[in-house]
């Protein structure tokens, strides 16, 4: 299985190496050097004394909105940046709370249309042009010298996160049947997760209102559906992958070339 390994933390959601994944030219990512991760605000002191030995850069998705809920932990020694990749509010994306009782009251009861309003957020990620400068500036911070890991993180790990993963996963080489089956690693890694939330949500909700196990799930959890659905509007808007990385990204050939020379062996 060609899929980013989860690392040991005690309240660190969903972090992971993608160090060990086949990229171009039969070579792997490098280990340590690449981690995906969820919230960062709720450490656990042997955390916030583990993640500094891991990384030297936090590179934070979320909105300002959800850092001031929920700001991250201040961690000694490591470069902060705040690169959000939405610039709104956008429930079941984002997770500030007004975002969230908007979403389960809209669709908490049903799971067809809780599956397609996710779907319609990846679909806006890829259409949005300040989505993709975000996620060019992202690149450029990863191109610069870095001793340690390079840490980004939204709020799940699953959706901001998980979408940056994939496009570093695809620069590098990583077939897309494999970027694919690691953006749905997600659903095993934040199974315990998802249960708990559901049953938060449902107790929070009242017996008298009928909210949907599955709704949840899908508001919750990676789906195939979701980042096929990023592609595919990729597709349309820019011709393809590459087309994205050119006009999208703004990546040269040498930008590209240099990405794999530093995080491939």
């Amino acid at each position: 299985m060609n899929t980013s390994r989860l690392l040991a933390y005690e309240k660190l959601h969903n972090i992971r190496d993608l160090g060990g994944m086949k990229g171009a030219s039969g070579k792997r990512i490098v280990s340590g050097r690449l981690v995906r991760c969820g919230l960062l605000s709720d450490l656990s002191d042997n955390d916030r004394k583990a993640l500094p030995l891991l990384a030297d850069t936090v590179i934070d998705f979320r909105t300002e909105g959800e850092r001031s809920e929920k700001p991250d932990a201040g961690l000694l020694g490591l470069k902060y940046y705040h690169i959000p990749i939405l610039d709104s509010l956008t429930a079941g994306i984002t997770h500030e709370k007004a975002a969230d009782e908007y979403a389960f009251r809209r669709l908490g009861e049903d799971p067809v249309k809780a599956r397609q309003y996710m779907c319609d957020m990846y679909h806006a990620f890829a259409e949005s042009d300040f989505a993709a400068s975000q996620y060019a500036r992202f690149i450029r911070l990863l191109l610069e010298p870095h001793e340690k890991a390079v840490v980004w993180h939204c709020t799940a790990g699953k959706d901001r996160a998980g979408t940056g993963a994939a496009i570093v996963e695809e620069l590098l080489g990583v077939s897309r049947a494999d970027v694919i089956e690691d953006y749905l690693m997600t659903n095993e890694y934040l199974k315990d997760d998802i249960v708990f939330l559901t049953g938060f949500v449902k107790a929070q909700a009242g017996p008298e209102n009928a909210i949907s196990d599955e709704a949840l799930k899908y508001l919750f959890g990676a789906d195939r559906a979701y980042i096929e659905e990023y592609y595919n509007t990729l597709n349309i808007k820019y011709g393809s992958f590459e087309g994205f990385v050119r006009d999208g990204l703004k990546l040269s050939g040498e930008d590209i070339k240099k990405l794999r020379s530093v995080y491939l062996k």
